[in-house]
């Protein structure tokens, strides 16, 4: 996952009406801080938002594959 990079991922079950999703991007602040940005929610909902400062760009990608992993075994797929 590069700097600056998005990536959205939906999960939808129409038996369950699950319509979720769930974006990560890793960016900077105005201080130059490497953010793990994710956001999450209901489709057509504006969600919720969490960014969690990482130490540098390395550790902000490990811990995004880490997360990629997890959601796609939970159903998860990438759209767009």
């Amino acid at each position: 996952m590069e700097d600056d990079e998005a990536r959205h991922f939906e999960r939808r079950d129409p038996a369950r009406n699950m319509q979720r999703y769930w974006r990560l991007a890793i960016t900077r602040d105005l201080f130059g801080t490497v953010l793990l940005v994710r956001e999450w929610g209901r489709i057509g909902t504006v969600g919720r938002r969490r960014a969690e400062p990482q130490p540098d760009l390395a550790a902000a990608r490990a811990a995004a594959a880490r997360l990629l992993r997890r959601k796609a075994g939970r159903g998860y797929v990438r759209v767009g």
